[in-house]
């Protein structure tokens, strides 16, 4: 990801909170985070540089000195920043050892593979923290997966987060989105993320008026929904973004039945 991205999703977290009202204080939260999450994938990229780009030096946490080193200034953004839950949390880690430091990220590091979805406030903290490296790491990979047609993401073996529409002709090519790396690829628009059910007809897809480029797309046998964030509607969504502060639409599943096939960043 280059540093315009980085500012685009911070660009995007900005005017949607004076858009959304009702997603305000998570997107305010979310810029934040956005902010040192872009500032530590400039940092690496600059150490690599420093290195003469070498790919020895990224072999995972906690090898990188640099992320233990921007572990505790991360805790202070979520302090000053988040919910009270959430500092709460940062605070009881910020008098933790480096060791626990260490332990907290490489177990979640070494769980990337078992598509897993994060649980509890220590969870957050260390996907958050390791989400830019992580997308660091898959942007600087030599992995292709053209043809790739498993729900889980090809690079890290994680939940996708989200799916995208993209113009392609007349309609849209969806793709989902991992939930950690970030890591795109193309999916089949009717069937199911989750538990591959392709009945169109228990697969339905619902829209709100205040958000009419972002929709649920629900299924009845698995009963998981997936949020898509639909670009033929708005070339200027920032997915990722657009996701956070669809927070009615998640509202909107879980009170009937359905249940999230993996959080967002914010957790929601």
């Amino acid at each position: 990801m280059s540093r315009n991205q980085w500012q685009r999703r911070v660009d995007r977290a900005q005017e949607l909170s004076g858009k959304y009202p009702f997603a305000a204080e998570i997107l305010h939260f979310y810029v934040e985070i956005a902010r040192f999450q872009k500032d530590l994938h400039n940092r690496l990229e600059e150490s690599t540089r420093q290195q003469g780009g070498s790919k020895a030096q990224l072999a995972g946490p906690p090898e990188l000195g640099l992320l233990l080193a921007r572990f505790r200034p991360f805790l202070s953004v979520v302090e000053k920043s988040g919910p009270a839950t959430l500092a709460q949390v940062a605070r009881q880690l910020e008098t933790g050892s480096v060791d626990s430091h260490t332990q907290l990220l490489n177990e979640f590091w070494d769980g990337i593979n078992a598509a897993e979805p994060p649980t509890g406030p220590d969870q957050f903290f260390a996907c958050a923290f390791l989400q830019p490296y992580a997308e660091f790491v898959r942007s600087r990979s030599e992995m292709h997966w053209a043809g790739y047609t498993q729900s889980v993401c090809p690079f890290c073996g994680r939940q996708p987060g989200l799916g995208v529409l993209r113009p392609l002709g007349d309609g849209g090519q969806r793709s989902l989105v991992c939930s950690f790396c970030a890591a795109e690829w193309e999916f089949r628009r009717i069937v199911c993320a989750s538990c591959g059910e392709e009945d169109h007809r228990k697969l339905p897809v619902y829209t709100a008026d205040e958000l009419p480029h972002v929709r649920v797309e629900c299924c009845d046998t698995c009963t998981r929904y997936l949020k898509t964030v639909d670009l033929t509607k708005t070339g200027f969504a920032e997915p990722v973004v657009d996701e956070i502060a669809a927070v009615p639409l998640d509202l909107w599943a879980q009170e009937r039945g359905y249940t999230k096939l993996q959080p967002n960043l914010m957790q929601l």
